[in-house]
């Protein structure tokens, strides 16, 4: 569905501005990134807004993401089934303020590790940052995560366990 609705917009782009030196292939590929994102956002708002969970969605959001852009993870196939997955994780992350201070601690700890041990992680295709700043990427992320000891947020902590685990891979170190 998403790639579909790229297409379609990529190529109303080229017929509109023939001469824009992107290729429809180029367009399709950036416009299906900015329409998984705004996709993403706007159901996990719409969903929050029936549920009142806006402040902790937004929280959500924005953490999530955060941690994403410096630690990395693991990408699903298809547009469409990222958006539902996200999205409903998202949903889920956004009820987790029920956890007490040992929960908080706990889960902060396993974000902890799994950041120190995995990230980044498979950054190599979407990033254009080179691989001599990863060392930075993961003191970033440990920052991130580290940050949530003294803020204490439930929300925070189940969203960057949510992120840490999606760094997983078979043998730490590799990419």
């Amino acid at each position: 569905m998403i790639n579909s609705l790229a297409q379609l917009i990529a190529v109303r782009i080229k017929l509109v501005v023939p001469d824009h030196p992107a290729s429809v292939n180029v367009l399709r590929y950036s416009i299906s990134f900015f329409l998984n994102a705004l996709f993403i956002i706007l159901l996990s708002l719409l969903i929050a807004l029936l549920t009142h969970r806006v402040p902790e969605a937004g929280i959500v959001l924005v953490a999530f993401a955060a941690l994403r852009q410096v630690s990395g993870g693991a990408h699903l196939k298809s547009g469409t089934l990222c958006v539902v997955v996200s999205t409903a994780i998202i949903t889920v992350l956004s009820f987790m303020s029920f956890m007490n201070d040992s929960s908080i601690l706990w889960t902060n700890l396993a974000s902890l590790l799994l950041v120190s041990l995995f990230a980044p992680s498979r950054i190599e295709q979407q990033t254009r940052i080179k691989e001599t700043y990863y060392p930075l990427l993961k003191i970033l992320s440990i920052v991130m995560v580290g940050s949530n000891f003294l803020i204490g947020s439930s929300v925070l902590a189940a969203t960057f366990l949510a992120q840490s685990l999606t760094l997983i891979r078979q043998v730490p170190g590799r990419r």
